[in-house]
Order: structure tokens, then C-alpha cells, then sequence
């Protein structure tokens, strides 16, 4: 039983770093696309359903990481994994953006294929293209902070960015 907690607390301290990184950028996509959107009348996510979607985003990264293919490049330079993650996980954030709008159409159409028509017809194709920018560059930060702490050990990088950490002072 003390195996199985110790896995789960691995695992969730794991998950942790990923899921704050998201919660942060979907926040940060949520206000860009309200101030796009203001006074249009379309409703747009609370931090509720953004909480939901880092928590799933954070799981999926680290599910990601364990798939063969997805770390290609250890042995090579940084910027290979950086690379190939960043399209990996920007192809992943397209179709999850691209159905998250799909969504909101196919709650009011008669089917699947009527929804999708209706969305092309009326997508305002520019807007969906900055928000995915954004992810693009979003996601290419999270890659090479990421493929950072694999190269130079996460206390090193904590050290490098917050300076060396207080050492307790033990009273004699």
C-alpha cells in the first residue's frame, strides 16, 4: 500500500509543473480571445472548465512524454526534442482548439457534419489563427523549459533562475 501512495505522490508532484504552465497560458488565451470577442455576445470559458482542461493538458503532456516517439532526440542538441514537441503538442492544441469550437456548434446542430459546416461557414478564421499563434509560442516555452530541466536537472534550473536556496538556521 505505502508503494502504491508513493506513486500516486510521484505522479501528482509530476503533473503539478505542467498543470500550473497551462492553467497560466489557457488563462492568459481565455483573456486575449474575451478582448477579441467583446461585445460579439459569445459566451467564453470560465476559469472553472480552464482549471478542467490544464488538469487533462498537464496529464496528457506527461502521458506524451512516456511515448517512444515522442522524445526522438535525447542525444541530440536541445533544439531537435524543442522542435519536434513543440509541433507534436501544437498539432494536439490545434484539433483540441478546433473541437473545443466544434463544440459549441454542435450543441445547437442536428449533426455532426451540420455543425462543422456551420462553423466553417462562420469561423473568423484570423482570430482562430492568432489564438493558435500564441499556443504555438506558448507551447515552444513549455518545450524548452521543459527539455531544460531534463538536460541540466530540475535543482539546477531552480538554482540557475531563483539563486541558490535559504539554508535553514538551526538554533543551538
Amino acid at each position: 500500500m505505502k508503494a502504491v501512495m508513493q506513486t500516486i505522490k510521484h505522479e501528482v508532484m509530476k503533473a503539478i509543473p505542467p498543470t500550473i504552465f497551462f492553467f497560466v497560458i489557457l488563462h492568459i488565451v481565455a483573456a486575449i480571445r474575451a478582448l477579441m470577442m467583446k461585445g460579439t455576445g459569445v459566451s467564453l470559458p470560465v476559469s472553472g472548465s480552464i482549471l478542467l482542461a490544464s488538469l487533462v493538458l498537464g496529464k496528457s503532456v506527461l502521458v506524451a512524454d512516456m511515448l517512444p516517439f515522442i522524445n526522438r532526440f535525447p542525444e541530440k542538441p536541445l533544439i531537435w526534442n524543442v522542435s519536434w514537441k513543440t509541433v507534436m503538442y501544437a498539432l494536439v492544441a490545434l484539433v483540441v482548439h478546433y473541437l473545443e469550437r466544434l463544440y459549441e456548434y454542435w450543441k445547437e446542430a442536428p449533426s455532426f457534419m451540420d455543425a462543422n459546416s456551420a462553423l466553417w461557414a462562420s469561423m473568423n478564421w484570423p482570430q482562430f489563427w492568432a489564438v493558435q499563434i500564441l499556443l504555438i509560442t506558448l507551447i515552444f516555452v513549455y518545450c524548452v523549459m521543459s527539455e531544460l530541466a531534463r538536460a541540466l536537472g530540475r535543482g539546477r534550473l531552480k538554482r540557475m533562475f531563483l539563486g541558490p536556496l535559504p539554508t535553514p538556521i538551526s538554533e543551538p
